[in-house]
């Protein structure tokens, strides 16, 4: 499996690929990351990537796996970052289109 790009390695490439100082791309996504932060609870959107959402979970039954007692854990929001379909699409392979089993018509009987 390929090694994740770190965030040196995308800042690299940006200021590469735009002609930026390292700085500056390292700025751009700093303020995307800060602008991500703040507007997550509106739902934020990066076009062809994803959104962050906020999910508010309720309150269920647990168990403590260490002693296997139950246990309630409280309702709680938390966020979750949905992949948008053009990203799904361009990443994960085109799967084959499931072949459709049809019967042979009946032969009528005479």
């Amino acid at each position: 499996m390929a090694k994740a790009m770190s965030k040196a390695a995308l800042v690299a490439h940006f200021a590469k690929k735009f002609d930026l100082k390292k700085k500056t791309a390292a700025a751009m996504f700093e303020e995307i990351a800060r602008l991500a932060y703040k507007e997550a609870k509106n739902s934020f959107t990066m076009p062809g990537i994803g959104k962050l959402v906020l999910v508010d979970r309720k309150a269920r039954m647990g168990r403590n796996p260490a002693t296997g007692e139950t246990i309630q854990i409280p309702a709680k929001t938390v966020v979750k970052f949905r992949v948008a379909k053009a990203c799904k699409e361009a990443v994960l392979p085109k799967k084959a289109a499931p072949r459709s089993f049809t019967t042979p018509p009946m032969q009528p009987t005479m």
